[in-house]
């Protein structure tokens, strides 16, 4: 049986369903002016598939490595996910004050691009989610990144199922903001483990690096907003996430 450690399962948990979600938003998107998404479902699903199953001999590999020396690393690809993040952050933000100021419909997208479009984005975001999930199996959570990771995924195919018109309208912007503070808190955390620091209250200081990480990353998207609106004389176009 695979002991239960909360945060950690929380973290794959999060980003997972981030980064799966929007590959179902992308992928309704792309079928926006056609009458299935068969298409792009299929080519999402399969890049899905491959990256996973990379990830998989992957994660197997680093569960036969000491967990002390996997310490640091951990810290340090979490810690540079979360800048990644952050700046996909940013960028979500940028697009939701565009959406607010004007909008119009997709851009019509061919049949015979839709699979090698839903692809494309199944296996960059799932190789987003991996960096992750390989990360916390270095830590020596490999079996509640697994678990996370699947729960995520069977919650948001059922949602999906059931409500896929409301799907589109998950606000992706307040889920970034919270992803990357727990990435920020998790790379603080490890970072402290692996210098042998006691932390006060041990996993539960977690709690306080998540409150702050969220401050801070909030006030920094607003600094970026601020400094790209008196550049572009209060306008802020979309960008690419």
């Amino acid at each position: 049986m695979i002991p239960i450690y909360l945060p950690a399962l929380l973290v794959a948990f999060v980003v997972t369903l981030l980064e799966l979600t929007e590959v179902v938003v992308l992928v309704f998107a792309l079928s926006a002016d056609h009458q299935t998404v068969t298409h792009g479902a299929l080519g999402a699903v399969a890049g899905v598939a491959v990256v996973g199953a990379a990830a998989l001999v992957s994660g197997a590999a680093l569960l036969a490595l000491p967990r002390s020396y996997l310490l640091w690393a951990s810290a340090v690809a979490l810690a540079g996910f979360g800048v990644f993040l952050f700046r996909s952050t940013v960028k979500s933000y940028r697009r939701r004050e565009a959406a607010l100021r004007a909008g119009g419909p997709p851009a019509a997208s061919r049949v015979a691009l839709q699979f090698a479009g839903g692809f494309s984005v199944g296996a960059i975001e799932t190789t987003e989610v991996v960096v992750v999930l390989l990360a916390l199996t270095a830590a020596g959570y490999g079996g509640n990144a697994i678990l996370g990771a699947v729960a995520a995924g069977i919650l948001l195919v059922v949602a999906t199922f059931l409500v896929h018109d409301r799907v589109r309208r998950i606000k992706v912007p307040l889920l970034k903001l919270g992803a990357t503070a727990m990435l920020f808190s998790f790379a603080l955390f490890w970072a402290g483990e692996a210098a042998h620091v006691s932390w006060p209250g041990s996993d539960v200081i977690l709690i306080g690096f998540f409150v702050a990480g969220v401050c801070i990353v909030r006030a920094g998207v607003e600094v970026v907003l601020r400094r790209t609106r008196k550049t572009t004389g209060g306008a802020v176009g979309p960008s690419k996430a």
